[in-house]
């Protein structure tokens, strides 16, 4: 089923959006990392649904309960599970779904697959999987800091939010900024008309979508790999795990197809006994390698599949008809996005980070 990420620092979620809980078991930690149930909730929090005006109001603490692999807080090097308990669960609102597929929701193909499908909430087609990934990621960004990076940095933030795009210098936004505001960019100037924007959307029944785009401060050179385990390459899978992405580019991206290459190439230079670069087209990646340059990378999220008014679809017994959305959900779901394209980013360099300690001591 796909549940399964990581090489060395390996993770297994499970659950589905309706069921008694959703979790992960964390597989590869070191031991004697410091870890407690607070930890975790600090980033669980942030990716909580409820937490804004603009999000969806399920009401869900998420608390996290740590059941395995800690002793006196910190970590045995045992397999750690942790439990978040669904608490506010409400599969009477998607019974019309038993019998119809959303459209472009992973309905038609779960059933076409598997011959099966959990229609409460899309089962483990629904965001609230990434809890899991949320959760075994505060380890990781533990482990970086206590064994490879201490001050290693993962700051995302919303680019834009449809034609809005907010003016960001990733080398200098800071967390703060970016928690300053319920959408959670890095634009003071943007807030506004980006709130007003997914207001405007909800009103409607409609949704919208955008650009997370992420920066990686402090990463040691060396994470990655030539071929096919590419830093670059393992950080687009991660993105492009997440429900509702549609897009991945790293540095340039696509517009670095419009420079010719003595426009692009990124100079070496010396400084303080150490190689940088006088630019950073290459997004702090060359090779599938990390430079140590800031690493800076986006991901497009595609506007929700549910919208509150009425669809063309086709039922099971593949006859078509029509389906009005229901339930509870986001109109963007680019604020509650800021934290899970974090916490890939961080599930990817702990496993690079301690692929390295293997291979190259």
């Amino acid at each position: 089923m796909g549940s399964i990420f990581g090489e060395l620092f390996r993770i297994s979620t499970w659950g589905e959006s309706h069921g008694g809980g959703v979790g992960v078991v964390v597989d590869g930690c070191p031991p004697l990392i410091s870890l407690t149930e607070k930890d975790i909730q600090i980033d669980l929090d942030r990716r909580r649904p409820g937490q804004s005006e603009i999000t969806t109001p399920r009401n869900e603490a998420d608390q996290a309960e740590i059941l395995s692999g800690t002793f006196e807080e910190q970590t045995l090097g045992t397999p750690i599970a942790i439990l978040v308990r669904n608490k506010d669960a409400r599969p009477e609102a998607y019974s019309e779904m038993s019998e119809k597929f959303r459209p472009s929701h992973a309905d038609y193909t779960y059933q076409a697959k598997y011959g099966t499908r959990n229609w409460q909430g899309g089962g483990r087609s629904s965001a609230r999987e990434t809890i899991g990934r949320v959760a075994a990621a505060a380890i990781a960004k533990k482990v970086l800091k206590e064994k490879f990076a201490p001050d290693l940095e993962i700051i995302a933030y919303v680019k834009s939010i449809r034609d809005i795009e907010a003016d960001v210098d990733p080398n200098t936004v800071d967390f703060e900024t970016v928690e300053s505001n319920i959408v959670r960019t890095g634009d003071p100037n943007a807030v506004e008309p980006m709130v007003n924007l997914v207001k405007e959307m909800r009103g409607e029944g409609n949704s919208v979508g955008g650009v997370v785009e992420c920066v990686i401060r402090n990463c040691p050179v060396g994470f990655g790999a030539p071929v096919f385990d590419r830093l670059e390459a393992d950080l687009a899978k991660a993105m492009l795990s997440l429900p509702a992405t549609k897009g991945f580019e790293i540095g340039s991206g696509f517009e670095g197809t419009k420079l010719t290459g003595r426009e692009h190439n990124d100079p070496f230079r010396m400084e303080d006994g150490k190689v940088r670069t006088t630019s950073n087209r290459s997004g702090g990646v060359q090779g599938g390698i990390s430079n140590g340059e800031n690493i800076i990378f986006r991901v497009a999220f595609k506007p929700t599949a549910t919208i509150m008014t009425s669809q063309d679809t086709v039922t099971t017994q593949l006859e078509d008809t029509e389906l009005k959305g229901r339930g509870r959900h986001d109109p963007c779901v680019l604020p509650r996005a800021v934290p899970i394209v974090e916490a890939m980013a961080a599930l990817v360099l702990c496993d690079h980070g301690l692929r390295q300690k293997a291979q190259n001591g």
